[in-house]
């Protein structure tokens, strides 16, 4: 089964290092937005999480359904991503 995974960040964000090196350390490939580098996404990925704080981790499944992880969560990543 496989899942489409993107990491929404911005330049200062501090917990985005953390969540990009988690998903590098599990060999996880992700595509990266980040917001100050293309402000439209931002209203696409509020609409989806409801959060305005980054990270926001979308993972698509292949089954169309979409699991969204705010924040620095690994136990709720973990769960996602497997």
């Amino acid at each position: 089964m496989s899942k489409k995974i993107t990491v929404y960040t911005t330049t200062s964000c501090a917990y985005c290092p953390m969540v990009k090196k988690y998903l590098d350390g599990k060999g996880v490939t992700y595509d990266v937005v980040n917001l100050d580098e293309q402000p439209d996404k931002q209203r696409e990925i509020y609409e989806k999480s409801g959060a305005l704080t980054v990270p926001v981790t979308l993972i698509e499944n292949a089954d169309s359904t979409e699991e969204v992880v705010i924040g620095f969560n690994l136990p709720k990543l973990s769960t996602a991503i497997a």
